[in-house]
């Protein structure tokens, strides 16, 4: 009888140990901090948020994929210390939210949880908290070397290469991904942009992204062959879209919102090196801002931009020059006169009193043409950013 009574006791025993480690019950951390880089193929998991931690880089040959509604929020720091996500050449990513869940890119600081679309406690102008999105590809640049070292990742990191002769080469696909609050400055004049594409080729896809309160430009293009839809940009610290380097893709779909201190809502630079090419930039929605300009294209220039809108900006007589659109240098003129550069359809609402010639410089008036207020006839498609993003969460789209 004695022995009967201790095997219960053991047999209790087990089964109350057997139930306390549940394989089906595993705990779960809901944020997780990534501090190395990212060495073999790895998921960030819907419902967590994870934390960059430092540069963090997905080295050559290695896929990241974040699944849909998954937070991405970087540390703050500045210098050699700013946080930032480098999808090196050679790696992929694959963020791919969806409309109901978005993936989101922002600050540590913002106190955003899974399934949130606005944040609860950083406002929409707030810049430089973090880095920023930075995707480097082996497709052709027009620079002094067939690759180069991307701004604002030091030199000594080789993570930071970018360039080289696929001009089909992938990166992965970005889709359904809001990225905000970065542009941390790593040096004088050296900030991260929102967004940098960095050699990245056509066989990458890039569509429905936001990128918002960036301190630098939203995003920056240097070479490469990647196309871009559905874009929109809302309080960039410098420049809205900015393409450097013979890009060769083209961006569709547009919406650019400035800031008080935006200087050009599109920046166009020629090539650096003796590879010429050209892109295209169509159907684009922009708001311009007491100081901003409309663009500058510069460098030699080269490309197509149609069906743009343009409203909101000032008078270029008296901002010295704020609210314009104007040619700069003598190639990015001759490749004007030559159909180089083309522009088509481009329409404005310009201040009261103002005239075409006054706002389209170097002759490239005669492409535009001056609406009412909501008479435009070209543009974005604004119901391609309705719900999943913060701009129209916050009601920016109204304007459009």
């Amino acid at each position: 009888m004695k022995k009967l009574f201790y095997l219960i006791i053991i047999l209790a025993n087990s089964v109350m140990v057997f139930t306390s480690c549940d394989p089906e019950e595993p705990i779960i951390e809901d944020t997780i901090t990534i501090t190395g880089n990212i060495t073999s193929n790895t998921t960030w998991e819907t419902g967590r948020t994870y934390i960059l931690g430092g540069r963090i880089a997905v080295v050559a040959g290695v896929t990241l994929t974040i699944q849909p509604g998954v937070i991405v929020k970087g540390q703050a720091g500045t210098g050699s210390n700013a946080t930032a996500l480098i999808i090196a050449r050679g790696a992929q990513i694959n963020a791919v939210g969806t409309a109901t869940q978005p993936i989101i890119f922002t600050s540590v600081a913002d106190e955003i949880e899974p399934g949130m679309i606005a944040s609860p406690n950083l406002d929409p102008d707030l810049n430089g908290l973090w880095g920023g999105l930075i995707i480097l590809g082996n497709a052709p640049i027009s620079a002094t070397g067939e690759s180069m070292q991307i701004e604002g990742i030091p030199p000594s990191d080789q993570n930071g290469l970018y360039g080289g002769t696929s001009a089909t080469d992938n990166s992965g696909t970005l889709k359904y991904v809001s990225i905000r609050h970065g542009g941390a400055n790593i040096g004088e004049g050296n900030e991260i942009n929102g967004l940098t594409l960095g050699g990245v080729g056509s066989g990458t896809t890039i569509e429905y992204v936001e990128v918002i309160a960036n301190q630098d430009d939203g995003v920056e293009f240097f070479g490469g062959t990647v196309n871009v839809n559905h874009l929109l940009i809302w309080n960039p610290g410098d420049d809205g879209v900015d393409s450097d380097q013979s890009w060769a893709g083209t961006l569709d779909n547009f919406i650019v919102i400035a800031r008080a201190d935006t200087d050009h809502t599109l920046e166009i630079d020629g090539p650096e090196g003796t590879m010429l090419a050209g892109h295209t930039v169509q159907n684009g929605s922009i708001k311009g801002s007491e100081s901003a300009e409309l663009g500058d294209f510069r460098s030699g220039a080269r490309g197509s931009f149609q069906n743009i809108y343009f409203f909101n900006f000032p008078d270029p007589e008296a901002t010295d020059g704020r609210g314009d659109l104007s040619l700069s240098g003598d190639v990015s003129i001759a490749n004007f006169a030559g159909g180089i550069l083309t522009f088509n359809n481009l329409q404005v609402t310009p201040a009261t009193g103002v005239t075409l010639p006054s706002i389209f410089k170097n002759g490239t008036d005669v492409h535009a043409a001056s609406v009412s207020t909501g008479a435009n006839t070209v543009g974005a498609d604004k119901t391609k950013f309705a719900s999943w993003t913060w701009a129209s969460v916050n009601d920016e789209l109204s304007a459009f």
